[in-house]
């Protein structure tokens, strides 16, 4: 699992700057908006539900102004809609006719492994987009620590791997006077969850998860429980912090689908009731964009990974402009004549194309082909690898500004921690009460 990320939406709550996306509802919730659910009436303020309807897929056969329309409609008769509260005398002759307090931003998780280098997949498919995100959403990343060993490796580099994950985090661009950054490990909650979602997941739900039987494979014997169960540790990060939207690339729609199944069976088993607010609140899905995706540079139709034993396969965040240049030139490519996003059969082609295009801001395949179209190999190769060093520079340069500092690092993960802990206790305490157990602030006289 290469990137694990969690956003929060509603329809009419776009930005352009996460560029053109589609909200598709997944499993059994294709369906005309019914209102707005929100969080038990008891819960902190944090958790009231969006004032906004949530977005409908146009599969739903309901264009967004007829969903929107309707769920408002429905949702102003919902008690769990934050209302504005009343004033009087001098004050309520004052108020505007039909104002509202504006809605709670709304909430994005996402998160990524720290083992291995982080690389241009990880940055342009993840963490350049929580940098757009960060200023509309209330965004919490995490480093995925736990995620991280449910495969082999390196007790040794893994503490080390995870400081400089941060490091990499704000290199980037995530500002932590917007965004809070927590280590996983941190935050007891995650694992506590997963086993108490583990106790009523189905063990056929996750014998069919691709990712697990095609891991299991190059693992042999030696495959742990860890790599079997982490899609219900996936579904755990979720739903611990009640997420509406979950950005996604097709590899990991699979893993939404879970944990919407997963979030859908606790609110059966528990009789949570709608019309009362839901403990677990069933994700949607946030299709990322296109060019989000980055492919390998020895293989157009394999994910760009830390995993895999070629390093030349990848452009690591920290490769010297050197390094940079010899794994572009070593990159496979095709005998096609000119350069072009639409060939079905030049993987390659179209990878490389779509890294050209992230890194100089150009979005448009037009745009990009009206540039290089007509461009040979040998002569496009220079420019990208003179576009990448000087996308890369930049993040390399504060990466090593903020390495030499790991006070300040570990300063900004202690209070994401913080942060984290209290809003991931709440739903928890959610969970447990739902599942009849005896909490410690119970047993006070």
């Amino acid at each position: 699992m290469a990137s694990v990320a969690f956003v929060l939406s509603a329809a009419g709550v776009r930005s352009s700057r996460l560029g053109a996306r589609s909200v598709v509802p997944l499993g059994r919730v294709c369906r005309r908006p019914r209102g707005v659910v929100g969080a038990p009436p008891d819960w902190p303020s944090p958790y009231a539900p969006p004032s906004l309807p949530l977005t409908i897929s146009p599969r739903c056969m309901a264009t967004d102004a007829t969903a929107t329309d309707s769920t408002a409609a429905a949702a102003s008769a919902s008690p769990f809609v934050a209302k504005a509260p009343s004033v009087d005398g001098a004050a309520a002759a004052d108020a505007t006719a039909g104002e509202r307090p504006p809605p709670r931003k709304l909430r994005v998780v996402s998160g990524v492994q720290p083992t291995g280098s982080l690389h241009l997949g990880n940055y342009l498919g993840a963490i350049a987009q929580w940098t757009s995100a960060q200023d509309a959403y209330d965004s919490r990343f995490c480093i995925v620590d736990l995620h991280a060993i449910t495969v082999p490796h390196d007790a040794k580099k893994l503490s080390a791997e995870t400081i400089d994950a941060a490091a990499t985090y704000l290199a980037c661009g995530i500002d932590p006077a917007k965004a809070s950054i927590f280590v996983q490990s941190h935050v007891r909650a995650h694992t506590e969850l997963t086993w108490l979602l583990n106790c009523m997941t189905p063990v056929g739900w996750l014998e069919r998860m691709i990712q697990y039987k095609e891991k299991a494979v190059k693992q042999g014997d030696s495959v742990g429980m860890g790599l079997f169960g982490y899609p219900v540790l996936m579904a755990a990060d979720i739903l611990l912090y009640q997420a509406d939207l979950v950005p996604v690339g097709e590899d990991q729609r699979q893993h939404l689908e879970l944990a919407r199944d997963i979030a859908r069976r606790f609110n059966d088993l528990y009789r949570v009731k709608r019309s009362k607010g839901l403990v677990m609140r069933e994700p949607q899905a946030l299709i990322l964009d296109e060019g989000a995706r980055v492919m390998a540079l020895d293989d157009g139709t394999s994910k760009m990974s830390k995993s895999s034993p070629n390093d030349g396969s990848r452009i690591n965040l920290v490769d010297s402009a050197d390094v940079i240049a010899r794994k572009v030139k070593r990159c496979k490519t095709d005998m096609g004549v000119g350069l072009t996003f639409s060939d079905p059969s030049r993987p390659e082609c179209r990878n490389l194309l779509t890294i050209y295009a992230a890194v100089t801001g150009r979005r448009s395949a037009e745009e990009v082909e009206a540039e290089v179209g007509g461009l040979r190999w040998g002569e496009f190769k220079p420019r990208l690898t003179e576009a990448l060093i000087a996308h890369l520079s930049p993040i390399q340069a504060r990466h090593a500004e903020l390495s030499a500092d790991p006070a300040y690092l570990y300063d900004i993960l202690r209070r994401g921690a913080d942060e984290a802990n209290e809003a991931a206790e709440v739903t928890l305490e959610g969970v447990k009460r739902r599942m009849g157990f005896v909490l410690p602030k119970d047993l006070t006289p």
